[in-house]
């Protein structure tokens, strides 16, 4: 008896964002089990009477892509299994233990992992592997179209030589080793490599040095960016970068690019409201007067957002809208240097400098140590942000009184 196989949106479990993981559904002699296929979908865009994503579903040939691939490997799974005359079960038929290796060159893997992102709308997780593949492309002269077997110790030796050649940072290079093996990894899993080849149990990247010097600047410097500004050359965002630099530091360190995403819709009784865009956290924080001057300056030319940053018109993709961001994030750091030397601050200033000093200020101030995290001076400071939204409203204002 063959096994029936179908694929169900999850409703039994929701994750995070609202979408319900959609799983393969094998059922045989009176048994069922169930498989995540990795992808997931809001309900309203899944047909549960054809068990099939609705025509107006964003990706659905991509989601329709994975589903037919998968029920054909499955299909071709119980042949063999009947012209082999094995007895199967579901839980044989979907653990595949007798799977041969599909073997892929790390220039055919790395591009499924791209592709992927894309459609999935990952793009800050579609831009790490894009800019580890090209470093790996500039690295072996474009010849990528290797077994990820060649991958050893000694190519691993030589690639970090060559990316100290070109002078890059201790972070740039182990992100670039961490990316590559997370890749390595995930071609495992996939069964595109073989763990007996898998060299960084012996190529320890740990041994990269990935502390960064120290990014807050006094409260006294943070003040002297309220002041009138001369025009610096024939630049463009001048004000909007001196605001931007202020809003991030009043508001507590929101990111650039929760910035950019912001709408009216994120102020709430006075309050703003949004979603960390990296990690996915909820973060509720008063708006001091200064950043509520700041937003009404800009909010009657924001073209659908707070900030004259995206365009609701233009930018509707989760690409568009990160190039975009990318783009005016290096214009907007590019005139914050230069405001820091009109200015007489010596440091170099850039966005997430506000965000650092945020926390260092309120933290020299006494404010409690929990609320600030001494996650100070590492590139990502979602545990503040964390600490912040755990604490009551009126300890947060009462905290955020020392920033000015």
């Amino acid at each position: 008896m063959n096994a029936c196989i179908s694929v169900v949106c999850y409703k039994s479990k929701t994750l995070s964002n609202g979408e319900n993981p959609l799983m393969l559904q094998v059922s045989k002699g009176g048994k069922r089990k169930y498989q995540s296929l990795g992808i997931s979908i809001l309900p309203r865009y899944w047909d549960f009477t054809r068990n099939k994503p609705k025509p107006n579903c964003p990706n659905r040939e991509y989601i329709q892509k994975i589903i037919l691939d998968k029920q054909r490997e499955l299909q071709q799974r119980m042949l063999e299994f009947n012209t082999e005359q094995k007895e199967y079960t579901t839980t044989t038929l979907l653990n595949n233990e007798n799977t041969k290796f599909e073997l892929k060159t790390v220039s055919e893997f790395y591009h499924e992992l791209i592709e992927k992102y894309m459609h999935e709308g990952k793009c800050g997780n579609r831009l790490i592997y894009k800019s580890s593949f090209n470093s790996l492309n500039a690295f072996s002269k474009g010849k990528v179209d290797i077994p990820f077997s060649n991958i050893d110790i000694s190519w691993l030796t030589k690639y970090e030589k060559w990316l100290r050649s070109k002078n890059n940072k201790e972070t740039t290079i182990s992100l670039m080793f961490r990316t590559l093996r997370s890749a390595y990894n995930k071609a495992i899993k996939a069964k595109c490599a073989r763990a007996s080849d898998y060299p960084f149990n012996e190529y320890k990247i740990t041994k990269f040095n990935t502390t960064t010097s120290k990014r807050a600047i006094a409260k006294t410097d943070i003040l002297k960016f309220k002041t009138e500004i001369q025009p610096v050359g024939k630049r463009q965002y001048i004000e909007l970068s001196k605001d931007i630099f202020i809003f991030s530091y009043l508001c507590g360190g929101i990111n650039f690019t929760d910035i950019a995403n912001l709408t009216h819709e994120n102020i709430q009784s006075g309050r703003l409201h949004y979603i960390r865009q990296k990690t996915r956290k909820q973060i509720k924080i008063g708006i001091p007067q200064e950043a509520m001057r700041i937003i009404e300056k800009y909010s009657k030319t924001g073209k659908g957002y707070l900030f004259p940053i995206l365009d609701s018109k233009v930018h509707k993709t989760a690409l568009q809208k990160q190039n975009r961001i990318h783009k005016l994030l290096g214009k907007v750091n590019k005139n914050l240097k230069l405001l820091a030397a009109q200015l007489g601050v010596e440091a170099n200033v850039t966005t997430y400098v506000a965000r650092h000093s945020f926390a260092s200020v309120l933290k020299k101030s006494g404010v409690n140590i929990a609320l600030i995290s001494e996650a100070l001076g590492h590139s990502d400071l979602a545990t503040t942000q964390i600490y912040l939204d755990s604490f009551d409203n009126e300890q947060v204002d009462d905290a955020m009184k020392n920033l000015l």
